[in-house]
């Protein structure tokens, strides 16, 4: 960590330690801890809260390579910069936008009926999965595997309930869906990510002016990228369509005269009037068709530089929104058990709510702390392997996969479908070097991160399974 951030061992301590106090005594003052509470109901709850808020800090610490990566692989951000600006948009989603997904993470995959009666068994299944997950992440971050957090997850509670509740505990319709978009959401990653790639080449590279081309199309993008985006974080209601269009296109409008005077502001000396870029001493004359060289070239990374910075933003707040149900969903559902066991532990937020209930703030906010706190410690670590080794990436490649990542992350969110990120994003990252050709691709890293995707379900099932045999040995006990 030190030595990443360029910043002295004895910072880097104390800002591990100064998470780590609050991670430990924060879950004291949330509404779901009563003090009045039995002393093993409040051991129970803090147990929850703590597996949660591990396993949040493990998506922090490997997923944040999604939002990031290619970032910081085409040089648009220093690792420094990548990993504050994830900081704050990765809890911006995950609180805004996060409890869709977390509803579907949170009673779409295991039937509580099935375990009517059995609430210590079906609350063991909860902190196992968030154990399992946590520990299998932990492992994939120290070797630098850019895993799936959500296969993680949800081998690790499928693979509970089958062998605690049977075939029938499993919602398998739902889970069929979930699976779908885990082949879907790369595919379509790939597929979008080589039209914009495919789009950026024919009309900037080949125009006869390119920097002319990219600072025309730069605003352009902005304003349909921070339109949309905005648009998916407001609209909530029916009721409220009128409202979240009319605030989400003066975000967008904004947004594209913000760019253009960035633009003209940075580049003016290149730019020159009315785009027309001055040729250097020597500097060959542009040919459509050709691509930008030179002068041309320069305003071209620039242009798209910041525009891989805006699309890294709305990529981790995707991710935010997306990937912190992993850990929500379960800690919702088992302090839920909690609740209906003992209606005075939990405050009344979520004492009045069953199983099915809506994700409460306060755990939103644990959550989205959890993934910040990762990110910080450990996150560095993973960044690497999607922002170089995939494919070589320049801003214009990077702003094309981050741009179509974040594009499907966030209509799933949406929907409430928890789809891989780190599927999404590294088949964007794939579909951008096959715009390229298919040499552009390495095909033995590819090799090596679907395979540790393969063994992450079985693995996460298996864990899950040993966990729950540990934890049952104490907790009926204690409920």
């Amino acid at each position: 960590m030190a030595e990443a951030f360029e910043i002295t061992p004895q910072t880097a301590m104390g800002i591990t330690a100064i998470i780590s106090i609050g991670a430990v005594v924060a879950p004291f003052f949330m509404s779901a801890w009563n003090p009045a509470a039995s002393p093993h109901l409040k051991g129970l709850t803090y147990l929850t809260l703590i597996l949660g808020f591990y396993m949040a800090w493990n998506i922090g610490a490997n997923d944040v390579a999604n939002a990031m990566g290619t970032s910081v692989g085409s040089g648009a951000l220093t690792l420094r910069q990548a990993v504050l600006a994830a900081a704050i948009l990765e809890f911006g989603g995950a609180f805004l936008v996060g409890s869709h997904v977390s509803h579907t993470m949170q009673n779409g995959i295991i039937k509580a009926n099935v375990f009517a009666g059995k609430n210590a068994m079906l609350f063991t299944g909860m902190i196992s999965s968030l154990a399992a997950a946590g520990t299998w992440l932990q492992v994939a971050s120290y070797f630098g595997w850019p895993v799936s957090t959500t296969h993680c997850i949800i081998g690790a509670m499928v693979g509970f309930g089958i062998i605690f509740g049977g075939w029938n505990a499993v919602y398998w319709s739902s889970l069929a869906r979930v699976v779908s978009s885990w082949v879907v959401s790369p595919l379509l990653g790939a597929s979008i990510a080589y039209i914009v790639y495919k789009c950026i080449r024919k009309f900037v590279y080949s125009s006869s002016n390119p920097g002319q081309a990219a600072s025309t199309a730069a605003p352009i993008l902005v304003f349909a990228g921070v339109t949309a985006f905005s648009f998916s974080s407001l609209f909530t209601a029916p009721n409220a369509l009128l409202r979240a269009l009319a605030l989400s296109l003066g975000a967008g409008i904004a947004s594209a005269v913000a760019m253009s005077a960035v633009i003209k502001r940075q580049m003016g000396e290149l730019l020159g009037e009315f785009c027309e870029i001055p040729k250097q001493p020597g500097e060959p004359k542009p040919e459509k068709g050709r691509g930008p060289m030179g002068t041309q070239l320069r305003i071209v990374y620039g242009v798209f530089g910041y525009l891989q910075v805006l699309s890294a933003c709305f990529m981790s707040f995707a991710h935010g929104a997306n990937d912190v149900a992993n850990a929500i969903g379960p800690i919702s559902a088992a302090l839920a058990i909690l609740a209906s066991s003992s209606s005075s532990i939990i405050s009344s937020s979520l004492a009045a709510a069953p199983v099915s209930a809506g994700v409460a703030t306060q755990v939103l906010i644990w959550g989205g702390f959890g993934i910040v706190a990762g990110l910080i410690i450990w996150g560095y670590r993973v960044i690497a392997t999607i922002g170089n080794r995939i494919t070589e990436l320049t801003p214009t490649r990077g702003f094309a996969a981050e741009f179509s990542a974040a594009t499907v992350v966030v209509v799933a969110s949406r929907l409430g479908l928890p789809i891989s990120a780190t599927h999404t994003l590294v088949g964007a990252v794939m579909g951008v070097g096959l715009a390229r050709g298919i040499g552009s691709v390495r095909g033995d890293v590819v090799k090596e991160i679907v395979a540790s995707w393969l063994v992450t379900i079985p693995i996460g099932a298996a864990l899950s399974v040993i966990y729950a045999f540990l934890f049952l040995r104490f907790v009926p006990g204690f409920m």
